[in-house]
């Protein structure tokens, strides 16, 4: 662009000089003799008006012209845009009482006599000059004299306006560095401000405190409140973090719902603490959106240097890593980090790897706990459980690879085997004559959010020749709770068609029995931690009578899990339990067990006492 206007400047010297060329020398027009003036003169004329016309159509290119005093001569319609001033207003004023800023005006004045005297021109250049107003005008100048070794020279300044220029410039600026809905920082800037910081608490012996927040569940709060609600919810988040910063401390948005803020120059390790206390009542207040009243929590991660990373990237990694265990352990919640946290990060990394090379080598199986009918004794179901057993190296539990898989899309491709597998076996078990009800199979939140999986299980039980009676599905209280309108509409198709729906781990989750008249549910299993400890504690007991003889009156069946001594078992057959499962029976077995304990091969350790 500017390489174009200098350019253009240099040719409307060359039109300039050559307008005055046309002249006689030493004449002025009109000044030759008969038809030679004339003639002169009309070229003349006709040549001005021409230019003249040209300068008039460039609504961008200022251009004035001066005489030896500096005093205005000519001011086209762009130098009045630009300006602010009309012809008639700049006409005979000084160039300096028009648009050279205070600062400059000395200078201009010199450079002007200079060029006069010496012949030395005044560089093209990028300059700020004054509008009527007040208001500095970026543009690029450049500047033509005429007749310069004459009594009466004339400088000519052309000036291209770089407002547009500038403010692109401005805008490129701000989009690379900062945020473009809360005005913060992004990850890049923050991470050399960071760094800068980080070199001075180096030289001041300091410490610095990164912390990492995430706001919990916010997929969900956009969802039900709209992005556009959910972009007004960080704008006031923004606001908030940086309301009470010091002039030190650096803020930054590094993705959608999370945001880093680093405390340098912490000289006391007790106000680390206090300064994550800070980030936390940030978020106490409840958030007005349209006079509703929206209530916030977010998971922290803490990084400190100089313990936890050398580099802006590395206490910003390390703060994430502490942030995503902070998330796993619930919402609200606040972790440090330490070097166990990397390891562990490290480890289930590598486990994830492992994870997905053994799905295809087929080193999972399927292992099926009995749950046995507390009146007759006899195994009536099967759950089946996953387990991983690996070609080298013992068994993982599934504890372990479970949670990893469920962070990731392998748990789609598990859980189509899991399904598979288990129809595959029901049906072979079947076939055999062997008596069994029904094989349960445990669904978690991530897989049913899956489109389609009601039909894909409906499907895959059809498939293999089974019916409602021969598979059921185990989900979780926080599963169901968390479920949206879609999901229970599935459930209720499966009810309807008279497919056993159970809920695991009952009274784990959000624990309030008035969420069964609402979900399309047919048994209960009460959480082993309820039966564990029911013997010697008395609320634990409470739970439990309260949830049997509730499950019952709404028609529910109800299974005791984690039944492990005699007395547990005295107790769940006190309370009238349906179903019985856990080691006081049965482990979890291979299908091959399955099948002779089944075919009345193998007794379970407590069988004789039950049906006593």
């Amino acid at each position: 662009m500017i390489g174009r206007d200098f350019r253009f400047t240099r040719w409307l010297r060359q039109q300039l000089t050559q307008l005055l060329d046309r002249l006689p020398e030493g004449s002025e027009p009109g000044s030759a003799k008969g038809g030679e003036a004339e003639l002169v003169r009309r070229q003349y004329l006709e040549s001005e008006q021409r230019f003249r016309a040209l300068l008039e159509s460039l609504p961008k290119v200022a251009v004035q012209g001066y005489d030896h005093n500096r005093r205005v001569i000519y001011w086209n319609d762009a130098s009045t845009r630009l300006y602010g001033y009309s012809a008639d207003e700049a006409q005979g004023h000084l160039l300096e009482d028009l648009i050279i800023p205070a600062p400059m005006r000395e200078g201009v004045i010199q450079a002007h006599r200079d060029w006069m005297v010496q012949g030395k021109e005044i560089p093209a250049e990028e300059i700020e000059l004054r509008h009527s107003s007040g208001e500095l005008v970026p543009v690029f100048s450049h500047h033509v004299m005429l007749n310069e070794h004459t009594a009466d020279p004339l400088m000519f300044c052309v000036d291209v306006d770089l407002s547009d220029q500038k403010r692109a410039h401005r805008e490129l600026d701000f989009a690379t560095r900062f945020d473009r809905l809360t005005h913060l920082l992004n990850r890049h800037s923050f991470e050399e401000q960071l760094d800068l910081a980080l070199a001075q608490c180096r030289c001041q012996a300091g410490s610095l405190v990164l912390v990492y927040l995430d706001v919990d569940h916010f997929v969900e709060i956009n969802d039900a409140l709209g992005y556009e609600q959910g972009d007004q919810l960080l704008v006031e988040l923004a606001r908030r973090l940086n309301r009470d910063r010091r002039a030190t401390d650096i803020l930054s948005r590094v993705s959608g719902d999370e945001f880093v803020i680093a405390f340098p120059g912490i000289h006391d390790s007790d106000d680390i603490p206090r300064l994550v206390r800070k980030m936390e009542e940030v978020m106490r207040a409840p958030f007005l959106l349209e006079e509703r009243r929206c209530k916030l929590s977010a998971c922290l991660g803490v990084a400190i240097f100089p313990g936890n990373g050398e580099t802006a990237g590395e206490l910003i990694r390390n703060a994430d890593v502490a942030k995503n265990r902070a998330k796993l352990a619930g919402q609200g919640q606040v972790i440090y980090f330490n070097q166990e946290l990397h390891d562990e990060l490290l480890h289930q990394h590598r486990l994830s790897d492992r994870l997905e090379r053994a799905v295809e080598a087929g080193e999972l199986v399927l292992h099926y706990q009995p749950q046995v009918s507390a009146i007759s004794g006899r195994v009536e179901n099967l759950e089946a459980l996953l387990r991983w057993i690996p070609a080298e190296g013992p068994p993982v539990s599934p504890a372990e690879f479970i949670p990893l898989a469920e962070r990731s899309e392998l748990i789609h491709r598990i859980g189509d085997w899991v399904l598979e597998e288990s129809c595959r076996q029901r049906a072979e078990w079947r076939a055999a004559g062997l008596a069994l009800e029904r094989i349960d199979i445990n669904f978690s939140g991530r897989q049913i959010k899956r489109p389609g999986i009601f039909e894909h299980f409906e499907a895959c039980v059809e498939r293999h020749g089974l019916g409602p009676r021969d598979i059921g599905i185990e989900l979780t209280e926080n599963v169901l709770i968390e479920a949206d309108d879609d999901i229970l509409a599935g459930l209720r198709r499966l009810h309807h068609r008279g497919f056993r729906i159970a809920i695991d781990d009952f009274g784990t989750g959000y624990s309030s029995l008035s969420y069964l008249k609402h979900f399309p549910v047919t048994a209960l299993k009460i959480d082993r931690t309820f039966v564990r400890d029911a013997p010697n504690q008395p609320e634990d007991r409470a739970i439990m009578e309260a949830t049997v003889f509730i499950g019952h009156r709404l028609g529910l069946e109800v299974v005791a899990e984690g039944v492990e001594s005699r007395e547990q078992l005295e107790l769940v057959r006190e309370m009238r339990c349906d179903l019985i499962q856990g080691f006081y029976f049965f482990r979890p077995m291979a299908a091959p067990n399955i099948e002779r304990l089944l075919a009345g091969m193998v007794a379970g350790s407590g069988s004789s006492e039950l049906s006593s």
